[in-house]
C-alpha cells in the first residue's frame, strides 16, 4: 500500500479488493476537468456477488449496510485504478445507492448509510456529500445493493 488514503484504509481496518470486474461495456470511471465519475458498483468481491436482494421479511439492516460498504470498497478501487492514486482525490461530491427493495421497505437511506459512513471515515468532512438513495426492484446478479460516486480531486 502507498499513500494517506491508502494507510487511512489500513488504519481502519479496510482492504481494497484485488479486482472489481465490470459487467458489461462501461468505464469504471471518467475524469472530466476536477471531477471523477465513478460507475456503479454492486456488492460483490472480485466479481462474486456477496449479498442479494430484494430485502426480506427477516431483513438486518446492519447486513445492507455491509453491503454498502462492500460497493465503497469497490468505489474505491476502481477511483485508484482510474486516478491513480486516492491521495489525488480531495473530497467526495455526491453519492447514489441503490437497494433491492419491495416499495413498503423505508430504510433504504439506512442502508446507504454503510458508504456514507465509510467516506466520512476515510476523509474526514471532506468526505460528506451529496446523495441520492431508493430502492429499486432489482440490480445485476441480483446484488441487494449498487453504489456510485463523484469525486473531486484538488488543485
Amino acid at each position: 500500500m502507498s499513500g494517506v488514503v491508502e494507510a487511512r484504509l489500513a488504519e481502519l481496518g479496510l482492504v481494497l479488493p484485488p479486482s472489481a470486474p465490470s459487467r458489461a461495456l462501461f468505464l469504471p470511471g471518467k475524469i472530466t476537468g476536477n471531477l471523477l465519475f465513478l460507475s456503479g458498483q454492486i456488492c460483490e468481491w472480485e466479481g462474486v456477488p456477496k449479498f442479494f436482494g430484494p430485502v426480506g421479511e427477516d431483513f438486518d439492516p446492519e447486513t445492507g449496510r455491509e453491503a454498502a460498504r462492500m460497493c465503497a470498497l469497490n468505489l474505491l478501487y476502481s477511483a485508484r485504478a482510474v486516478a491513480g492514486s486516492l491521495d489525488r482525490v480531495s473530497q467526495v461530491v455526491r453519492v447514489g445507492g441503490f437497494v433491492a427493495a419491495p416499495p413498503t421497505f423505508g430504510e433504504g437511506p439506512a442502508v446507504i448509510d454503510g458508504a456514507s459512513q465509510m467516506f466520512i471515515d476515510i476523509w474526514g468532512d471532506a468526505g460528506r456529500h451529496a446523495r441520492t438513495a431508493v430502492n429499486v426492484s432489482s440490480l445485476p446478479a441480483g446484488a441487494l445493493v449498487e453504489v456510485d460516486a463523484v469525486f473531486e480531486f484538488g488543485s
